[in-house]
């Protein structure tokens, strides 16, 4: 007994007329698949008066051989409900030796969505992947079987790859760590601030002969319990102003460049054993190099009068090494395309500076 219900449906032998199924083959006859179904089994056709039975021969030259009885609906027809039906609960795929259409599914259980298109079943021993999984980048490769990382290596975060890269020794020689580097920096400025005594230790006199008188009223009117008059700087305490930044940031220019240019250590990093480098050779990088290094730096300088704009950009590059965990480039470095590397007292290069064509170390 077939598991199809009793109903209207398209004939598979005319897709363009309907049918009724009694759950056991169709009966009636066929209407247009447009036309409306009656509510059950079409009417009894009138049985037509017995016709005479036609004459055959005795021994007929080609044998008729029987048609084989209909059991069911033919192979590869699949039941389909009238349109905005849903399968009802608990229907299942057709019986054997009716054979769904290729590429026909079993409609997915209730409420649960139907797999996406171009799903395809995932191989066997097949896991799901651990939270934070990231796809390798095209063309990485499996590293060879016994391959070990280079001792000391620390692990990037964010490489493309999930292994421990080595440390870069640009042209043999370490980098220089950030507390190093701040250490030379706060040597330097100091070094800096005594040149500004020197050279504007006069004008910042003078500075201060016009700036006190009115200091003093403005406090004596605050002791007092007076509104406090709105100080207001006089010419002279204007220009002078901006000639002690001028000056100040001249005087640093003077004693930073040339001497990255020349040797590539200033007093702070000479004493902290520090040096800047090229990143494609070991030879001075000339004072155009030195001059672009120290611009992204010290020229924010002339600013630290837009409420303290320049300043806080200083810092943040004095800084920004750290974020450059491979080279360790600061933001001045990058522009200069230099490095700075430790240079221990009494030690030298132990590689030779990279060619053009080399890529040793990731430098080129």
């Amino acid at each position: 007994m077939s598991s199809v219900s009793a109903g209207w449906y398209k004939d598979p032998a005319d897709t363009s007329t309907q049918r009724y199924w009694d759950g056991e083959g169709w009966v009636g006859k066929a209407i247009p698949a447009d036309a409306v179904p009656p509510d059950g089994p079409p009417a009894a056709e009138p049985e037509s008066p017995a016709s005479p039975p036609a004459a055959h021969p005795a021994h007929p030259a080609h044998p008729v051989t029987p048609a084989a009885p209909l059991a069911g609906p033919p192979p590869g027809w699949t039941p389909q409900p009238p349109p905005g039906m849903q399968p009802p609960p608990g229907w299942q795929p057709p019986p054997p030796g009716m054979q769904p259409p290729p590429g026909w599914q079993p409609p997915p259980p209730q409420g649960q969505q139907p797999p996406p298109q171009g799903w395809q079943q995932p191989p066997p021993g097949w896991q799901q992947p651990p939270p934070g999984w990231q796809a390798p980048q095209p063309g990485w490769q499996q590293p060879p079987p016994g391959w070990q990382p280079h001792p000391g290596a620390q692990p990037m975060q964010g490489y493309p790859y999930p292994f421990a890269m080595p440390e870069v020794r640009p042209h043999g020689m370490a980098l220089a760590g950030l507390g190093r580097r701040l250490t030379a920096r706060l040597i330097d400025i100091v070094a800096v601030l005594l040149l500004n005594v020197v050279v504007n230790g006069y004008f910042a006199w003078l500075y201060m002969q016009d700036f006190l008188p009115i200091f003093r009223a403005y406090w004596a009117q605050a002791q007092a319990g007076n509104p406090p008059p709105v100080m207001q700087a006089t010419d002279r305490m204007s220009t002078l102003s901006v000639a002690i930044v001028m000056i100040g940031t001249l005087l640093w220019l003077l004693y930073e460049a040339p001497s990255i240019a020349n040797s590539g250590q200033t007093l702070g990093k000479r004493i902290v054993g520090i040096k800047v480098v090229g990143v494609e050779k070991t030879e001075p990088i000339g004072f155009a190099r030195a001059f672009t290094r120290w611009a992204r730096l010290g020229i924010w300088t002339l600013f630290w009068w837009v409420c303290g704009l320049g300043l806080v950009i200083q810092f943040v590059a004095a800084l920004s090494p750290v974020f450059d965990p491979r080279l360790r480039q600061a933001w001045h470095d990058k522009a200069a395309a230099t490095v700075v590397v430790a240079v221990p007292a009494g030690t030298a290069p132990t590689v030779e500076a990279a060619t053009s064509g080399d890529s040793s170390g990731g430098l080129t």
